[in-house]
């Protein structure tokens, strides 16, 4: 008898519609449109995979796998059920149905998909474009319907030799990686995020939606091995914020800055070098860590947990002292995320703002006006740092980062406090001595060296007539704003 037995008869007894097996879930009933736990362990991959293998055909269980897709029928005490095996994060996630009797009520059918066969072709065309983003060194893969594959590399998006790709070719590609929970996302919003992994090659974060001409996808790059601090060349200074006992750290900048790559580094160095329970929250999990000193926790939001804000709820009674949140995206969890900090926990986090100053003021001003004075104190007393940085072409090809770096001073929080933010970059200008470093100095530096054209500065500065007096000063040219 399999011991999925006991949890069918339950199913059918209680009407329920599937049963959901996933990594780091119990098992879940679905009924009347809620999952409900019917066991009180959660599973992990090891366990799955035995519980699937007690089900499967004695033919197919040379195919079960960590990336496995395939549908077989079980027939057991309780008649024929209908198993899926689909990718998911990494693992597969399982989903159980009572085959229905002639004449039985049945629930709507899903949507029709590529077949299994249609699935693998799709499965080998996706990796084999993802490989080869790998090898060009790209950081970004576009697939869009009608047009062929599009790389980005050093900032600049390439099209590709290869032949157009039409929408059902695409729509192939992205059902033979999704995973369950993204397939269905797709299927009822048009929109799904997850993460893909290529064993010895990378991850990558997957994004999927439909514009006007049908399918499209992007695919990030995220690189197998974690670089540390001392390779991304960040600062003494900075690198001191991850020994800290509490605290909020935020790094900033826009989409596609290496917000991903910094915060990694930064939590490699908190992993090796300190005796605590880490725990991430991200949408979707980016890096792998693996626990060196520390214990490593890493939840995503939707497969492990249902929001940010939930799962840093959560976070308290998990015994953490390091938090991630990968993004303070709403009010609730910027809020959670200060009184976290303020509890006795060093929490990391990320904003989509490129300077230090215009950082703390999207925090304040996520707040309702009566709450922003009280906010601002929680914000005075909590943060320790914020690091905001923006990629630059370099010289010669690749990429570097110019980063802005603010440390929490007596000074800092009392600007905070007052609401007098504006005044930041002065202070920042007058403590480079302790670490401090505004974005403009950042930028010419790597002018300075030689790293970066002054051009490219320009473009990537917020104060970019402050930027420009200082290129003339030093004698840098500037014939690129077009001056005789």
């Amino acid at each position: 008898m399999a011991r999925l037995d006991r949890f069918l008869k339950a199913l059918a007894a209680h009407g329920g519609e599937s049963l959901q097996l996933s990594p780091g879930q119990p098992v879940r009933m679905l009924h009347r449109g809620s999952f409900h736990a019917v066991s009180r362990e959660r599973l992990d991959e090891t366990q799955l995979a035995a519980l699937i293998k007690e089900l499967a055909p004695a033919a197919m269980v040379p195919l079960l796998g960590p990336q496995a897709r395939l549908s077989f029928t079980y027939h057991g005490p309780m008649g024929a059920v209908e198993v899926e095996l689909a990718p998911e994060n990494g693992s597969s996630s399982a989903v159980l149905r009572p085959r229905r009797e002639a004449g039985s009520p049945a629930p709507a059918p899903p949507p029709v998909g590529p077949s299994g066969a249609e699935l693998a072709q799709g499965r080998i065309e996706m990796e084999r474009l993802l490989r080869l983003l790998a090898e060009v060194g790209g950081s970004d893969l576009h697939l869009r319907t009608g047009e062929p594959p599009i790389l980005r590399r050093d900032g600049d998006l390439m099209r590709s030799d290869a032949p157009a790709i039409d929408a059902e070719q695409l729509e192939r590609m992205l059902f033979a990686i999704m995973s369950q929970t993204a397939a269905t996302a797709w299927r009822d919003s048009s929109d799904a995020d997850w993460a893909w992994e290529i064993e010895g090659v990378a991850r990558f974060r997957c994004n999927a939606g439909r514009d006007r001409n049908g399918p499209m996808a992007v695919f990030r790059l995220i690189p197998a091995v974690v670089r540390s601090v001392d390779d991304l060349g960040l600062s003494p200074q900075v690198q001191s914020l991850c020994h800290l006992s509490k605290g909020l750290v935020l790094v900033t900048g826009p989409t596609g800055s290496g917000k991903s790559t910094t915060l990694a580094a930064l939590i490699d160095l908190v992993n090796h070098s300190r005796t605590d329970h880490i725990l991430t929250i991200e949408d979707p999990i980016e890096f792998v860590h693996r626990g060196k000193r520390g214990v490593i926790t890493q939840r995503q939001v939707g497969l492990h947990t249902k929001s940010f804000a939930s799962a840093l709820r959560a976070a308290l009674r998990e015994d953490p002292d390091v938090i991630l949140v990968g993004e303070l995206r709403d009010l609730e969890t910027i809020s959670i995320a200060l009184e976290t900090a303020e509890t006795g926990h060093l929490v990391f986090g990320t904003l989509h703002t490129t300077t230090a100053a215009g950082t703390l003021d999207r925090v304040i001003d996520q707040f309702p006006h009566e709450q922003q004075s009280q906010i601002r104190v929680m914000l005075s007393e909590t943060l320790r740092g914020v690091v905001a940085q923006v990629l630059c072409r370099k010289v010669g090809g690749g990429r570097v980062a110019a980063r802005e770096v603010l440390l929490s001073i007596p000074a800092v929080s009392n600007l905070v406090r007052e609401g007098k933010t504006f005044q930041i970059p002065s202070i920042m200008q007058t403590n480079r001595k302790l670490g401090m470093v505004t974005l403009n100095d950042a930028l010419m530096e790597l002018v300075d060296s030689g790293q970066v054209e002054p051009r490219e500065a320009w473009l990537k500065a917020s104060d970019k007539q402050g930027l420009l007096t200082t290129l003339r000063a030093r004698g840098h040219h500037t014939e690129f704003l077009g001056e005789g």
